[in-house]
């Protein structure tokens, strides 16, 4: 039996904060039907980031129940320590950084994550909790003039935490979802690096704001893990921090449904800001996007040639 939102009468769906976040007891993940899955596709777009202790899937079970929301792909940068496989990334604190700082997975990518599907595989006695924030939450509470700017602006984001600099997309500051059509606050302190219809200043200090307000604990959800949870997240309305107050091992294993394809909330009426005349000493702070526009004007250019 199913209650009138179709959620089966057996799950128990726990809200966790005020934004975002709700904890699911009753499901088997490895074990869904089509209307169970269905259900938790729903759960998702109603509260952004869901829990599901006490799963502990297998590699495959886990890769599996990630395939069934869309194509998967490992991280394009880092590598997994323990187990190899080609659709699963695996991040072991002893093994590499903490995600310390606030982010949307891979915006460095044109078409960056639509959601993430995390099995925490070894805790810590203490600490490691993860945070998330509703980007829906955080776009809603600006002022409307703030809005107003957000709405018609851009951000350049790249891979420089994963010394990958070159790769780099653009994408929009407010960005609307896909399935709800709420707009969503898509800047974070991790991966975006201007603005680019603002000059460089102008951006540092905008940019600095919005990334900080991101965080305000009105916008978040803190969870304390035990192992063998899953959590899913949406990424095209959420970020997550990883608090990187814990000693030992923290071991986990993602898939990650790739696919998505921002939407602008609206189309931007201003040019790209790359300071005009002679080169100069403050050129510096726009060559990287200067560089990049440069790059997809030639990549235009022989695409419309056929070359």
């Amino acid at each position: 039996m199913t209650d009138s939102a179709g959620i089966p009468d057996d799950w128990r769906v726990e809200r966790l904060a005020g934004a975002l976040g709700a904890e699911v007891h009753g499901p088997d993940l490895a074990a869904l039907d089509d209307a169970g899955f269905a259900a938790v596709r729903r759960l998702l777009l109603d509260h952004l980031v869901l829990f599901f202790p006490g799963q502990n899937l297998s590699v495959d079970d886990h890769v599996e129940f990630g395939r069934r929301f869309g194509p998967l792909e490992a991280h394009p940068n880092l590598k997994n320590p323990f187990t190899q496989h080609p659709e699963l990334f695996e991040l072991a604190a002893t093994h590499g950084g903490v995600a310390d700082e606030w982010h949307t997975d891979l915006t460095f990518r044109e078409d960056p994550a639509v959601l993430s599907v995390l099995q925490l595989k070894k805790a810590p006695p203490v600490g490691g909790d993860t945070q998330w924030a509703s980007l829906y939450a955080a776009y809603d509470e600006l002022s409307e003039p703030m809005k107003a700017l957000c709405d018609g602006l851009t951000a350049l984001h790249d891979a420089l935490p994963h010394n990958r600099p070159e790769q780099m997309a653009i994408h929009p500051v407010v960005r609307v979802h896909p399935e709800t059509g709420r707009r969503a606050l898509y800047v974070n302190e991790h991966f975006t690096r201007r603005l680019v219809e603002l000059n460089a200043t102008e951006s540092e200090a905008l940019l600095g704001y919005l990334t900080r307000w991101v965080a305000n604990p009105r916008f978040t959800v803190r969870y304390r893990w035990q192992e063998g949870t899953v959590a899913i997240w949406d990424n095209r309305c959420t970020q997550h921090f990883v608090l990187n107050d814990f000693e030992g091992e923290r071991i986990i294993q993602r898939v990650t449904v790739m696919g998505d394809h921002p939407e602008a909330a609206s189309r931007s009426p201003w040019q790209p800001w790359v300071r005009p005349g002679r080169r100069s000493a403050t050129s510096r702070h726009d060559r990287q996007l200067a560089l990049f526009l440069r790059d997809r004007a030639s990549g235009d250019r022989d695409a419309g040639s056929g070359g």
